[in-house]
């Protein structure tokens, strides 16, 4: 016959309850890795730009090199929440970020 599951002696410490798993960022990630997939593509088409502005104009362009500077910072904090390295939200539910 078999046994029926005995309860912990009393005085006994309870396992610890574990926290749910977080359905929620699991799908906040899944869609910020295609926006972090999108903004990477982005940032190569804008490396490509600043080349032909060096070879029109012998210099990159100030204002795509500061958008680059944005969208860079964007990137890493897609990733970061994505690999739970930060817990805020990045941007469109969080601000998005200013170049230095």
């Amino acid at each position: 016959m078999s046994e029926a599951p005995s309860s912990p002696p009393p005085g006994a410490a309870l396992p610890a309850a574990r926290p749910p798993f977080p359905v929620m960022r699991l799908l906040c990630a899944i869609g910020y890795g295609f926006i972090a997939w999108f903004v990477l593509h982005v940032i190569f088409v804008l490396a490509a730009v600043q080349f032909v502005m060096i070879a029109v104009n012998g210099r990159v362009h100030d204002e795509i090199k500061g958008f680059c500077s944005s969208l860079l910072q964007y990137e890493w904090e897609l990733l970061a929440f994505i690999t739970f390295v930060r817990d805020e939200q990045p941007f469109p539910l969080g601000p998005f970020p200013k170049h230095a």
